[in-house]
């Protein structure tokens, strides 16, 4: 295995190395030895074999595809499996490489640590989406808690997605990544508290797409963990939730830039993904809250022009296509809709009846994407759990805006939970 650190005389003179060039850590020392090798490339009508050499294969990946590392953070850190990645349903990634921040100090004993699981665009910088969950006495206290969040897999911050390079061809992966799920997501994380030497976790916690991530968890290794906070997530997702994934994918194909997912990244199916963001938007928030907020006012207040709620849609929408890639959100929202606690383990409430770890659910009273019916239904049918409201007008994102109280909520549950 040859990281970010080799030398150049830890490399065979003869080996050829493929590496995610334009995925650079800022400072950290690359070394590479290329060869001229065979490229497959390929395009929305088919394929054909050129000779080419390796940097003209890196030059026109780099003109195809969008570098994200402008929006990750310098301090994080990288973490590669020295092996291939088998996902649940078949796939291989020939390599792995796991994103990651910490916060705090990690005790003597390895038992201080909580882990938080990102949301669906979010990225392994917790302190900027999350900020006031980081706090002296909040929920992520790093005085005394050692605190992990990973990007997650399929992702476009640094954590291995569509956007890294394939090393078994040379380019991006694009449309061929393959299909994963929310336990590959956990079972990727699980490889990267073992690489750090961590086999106890203190709380898991995590919402929407975190949730997911944190009831599998208890499920995939109950003997790491001590104890489980989903919020705003249900144990499989319902129709309702795989419609309205299927309906923003739609929006993203009917782009005439996505060009089977092969889009150039100077030309990303932009008009898709901004439309994709628009219709999650309004399922992330409540008829409450846009009326409250935006009502029939329009911008500059004359008749005519564009509702103001149009105007913040489609700014959340421009916002999005610069910050994420489209492949990657196709990823993502599939694996969310294969979410299902039951699947391959037995009927469903017998599956989650069996489930023995302490469990806190959080539940946002206004939340029409995962309504309350479901965490109750979790509540009910997991034995040793505890569930409680969130009473906010926000709709699905409130655990993004009522933060002081979510952090209250967090670090009460830790303080209850035993030494």
């Amino acid at each position: 295995m040859i990281g970010a650190n080799s030398t150049p005389e830890q490399i065979p003179g003869m080996m050829m190395v493929c590496m995610p060039l334009f995925g650079f850590i800022p400072h950290v020392r690359y070394f590479l030895v290329v060869r001229r090798i065979t490229v497959v490339v390929c395009s929305g009508s088919g394929s054909a074999t050129h000779k080419v050499t390796f940097e003209q294969a890196l030059q026109n990946d780099m003109k195809r595809m969008r570098v994200y590392t402008e929006f990750i953070s310098e301090k994080t850190r990288y973490f590669d499996v020295g092996e291939s990645f088998a996902t649940e349903l078949g796939g291989l990634l020939p390599s792995l490489r796991i994103a990651y921040r910490t916060w705090g100090t990690l005790n003597a004993r390895k038992d201080n640590v909580i882990l938080v699981c990102q949301a669906l665009t979010g990225s392994a910088d917790a302190d900027a989406w999350w900020e006031g969950m980081f706090s002296r006495g909040g929920a992520f206290d790093d005085s005394l808690d050692f605190i992990i969040c990973t990007n997650v897999l399929g992702s476009c911050y640094g954590t291995t997605g569509p956007v890294s390079i394939n090393p078994l061809t040379g380019r991006n992966y694009g449309p061929d990544f393959p299909l994963i799920t929310i336990r590959d997501m956990v079972r990727m994380q699980r490889l990267l508290l073992g690489g750090l030497g961590i086999d106890r976790v203190k709380l898991v916690v995590g919402a929407s797409l975190g949730g997911m991530q944190v009831l599998e968890w208890g499920f995939l290794y109950p003997e790491v963990v001590q104890a489980l906070m989903p919020m705003g997530a249900s144990g499989r997702h319902s129709s309702w939730c795989i419609g309205q994934s299927e309906a923003q994918r739609q929006a993203i194909y009917a782009d005439s830039n996505w060009n089977g997912g092969w889009y150039d990244g100077g030309h990303p199916p932009a008009k898709g993904l901004a439309a994709a963001r628009m219709m999650a938007m309004c399922t992330y928030r409540s008829f409450e809250n846009f009326q409250s907020r935006f009502g029939r006012l329009v911008q500059d207040g004359k008749e005519g022009t564009m509702f103001k709620v149009e105007s913040y849609l489609h700014h959340q929408g421009r916002k999005l296509v610069e910050r994420f890639d489209a492949n990657s959100y196709i990823t993502l929202t599939r694996a969310m809709d294969l979410h299902d606690l039951s699947r391959g383990r037995g009927e469903y409430d017998e599956v989650l009846g069996a489930m023995q770890l302490p469990i806190e659910i959080l539940s946002i009273n206004s939340d029409i994407l995962y309504p309350r019916e479901e965490q109750e239904e979790l509540a009910r049918l997991m034995p040793n759990s505890t569930i409680l409201y969130l009473d906010e007008p926000y709709g699905h994102d409130a655990f993004l805006i009522d933060v002081a109280t979510v952090s209250g909520m967090v670090r009460s549950f830790l303080d209850r939970l035993e030494p």
